[in-house]
């Protein structure tokens, strides 16, 4: 069957084409699918019956189910968990700012980076996403809320350049003028620090943000939170984000999750400015969300604006993400995590 939800615009056009349809049924049946957000072909009442006969019978039509929603009465912070087609979970968020509403999603099932503070990575990689899945999250939180999503983060389950072709195809297609067209400065994707994908994504010169999850300014400390760090040092990744703002000239974010006790120090503040300099970098400052599994615990809010200064008073672009979601499940991977290990559902 052929995946039609994740394919671009031009290449959907010549699909409808060997169909033996006019190129402008292929306008109409992008703009159902991603504009209109449609949920099947049998709502897409422009297009004549045979020809929407013919794309169920030819077609996957992806559309996510929603298993679970849960809404922070301290923020109103919108968690959900939505089924795949082949029954694998994912998470999404819906975080509503001042600014307009955004929406972290996850671009795959499970995880095998194993960060050490991560609730993604218990349990290992399933699968990743494919474009359609990811653009889905986006799609189903915006038939849900009737709400416009104005900013889009790929910082949910997965590791997106551990994707990465899928990646770009979600990319091209969430900016594109036929779809959402939602801005490239408005999308920002996270990585543990793949070098080599780092430098290839570069090439393509997107406007988007790339956040680094730095973690720890030191190689020693990295490895002991960070498995990834066993193959790519940080001087490696200096280099790869440097050249990927010298040919994007677009300003790194440092992902930083504060952990008490671990990489909280003045050593690590010092360090962490040092690396900060030499990149130009913006730095987010993650107080980490407690899970049960890594035995990790965030500084109080006292000892994270004390390390915030510290940055500050060296020049360093420094900011304390808000804590959102903490009173549903807040950190990455934890209702899925949760959801999956009930014995209830793991026999379904």
């Amino acid at each position: 069957m052929i995946d039609i939800k994740s394919m671009p615009y031009e290449q959907l056009k010549e699909y409808c084409i060997s169909l033996g349809q006019k190129g402008f049924r292929a306008d109409q049946l992008y703009d159902w699918m991603h504009v209109k957000l449609a949920e099947s072909f049998d709502s897409m009442t422009n297009l004549p019956a045979a020809f929407r006969e013919s794309l169920s019978q030819l077609c996957d039509y992806t559309c996510l189910t929603m298993e679970k929603r849960q809404i922070s009465a301290i923020d109103g912070t919108q968690k959900y968990l939505f089924s795949l087609q082949d029954g694998q979970m994912i998470e999404s968020v819906l975080m509503p700012y001042h600014h307009g509403n955004s929406v972290c999603i996850s671009s795959q099932a499970g995880c095998r980076m194993g960060c050490r503070f991560c609730a993604s990575t218990i349990g290992g990689l399933v699968r990743n996403l494919t474009p359609g899945e990811m653009l889905d999250q986006i799609y189903a939180i915006t038939r849900i809320t009737g709400q416009r999503v104005s900013n889009v983060v790929v910082m949910g389950t997965g590791e997106p350049l551990d994707n990465y072709e899928n990646l770009l195809i979600f990319i091209k297609m969430l900016t594109d003028e036929h779809g959402l067209h939602i801005s490239q400065r408005n999308l920002t994707v996270s990585t543990c620090g793949l070098a080599e994908k780092i430098l290839a994504l570069a090439e393509h010169r997107f406007q988007i943000t790339l956040a680094l999850s730095l973690h720890a300014a030191t190689d020693e400390k990295r490895k002991q939170i960070m498995p990834v760090a066993n193959k790519y040092s940080i001087d490696t990744l200096m280099d790869a984000v440097s050249e990927y703002h010298e040919k994007t000239g677009r300003r790194i974010t440092f992902e930083y999750s504060l952990i008490a006790g671990v990489n909280d120090t003045d050593e690590d503040a010092r360090l962490l400015t040092a690396l900060a300099k030499k990149t130009g970098a913006h730095v987010n400052l993650i107080p980490v969300n407690p899970v049960t599994e890594t035995g990790f615990l965030p500084p109080n809010k006292q000892e994270a604006d004390v390390f915030k200064l510290k940055l500050e008073k060296n020049h360093i672009n420094v900011t304390i993400r808000r804590s959102m979601g903490r009173d549903i499940d807040g950190a990455c991977g934890q209702l899925r995590r949760k959801e999956t290990a009930n014995p209830a559902r793991r026999s379904i």
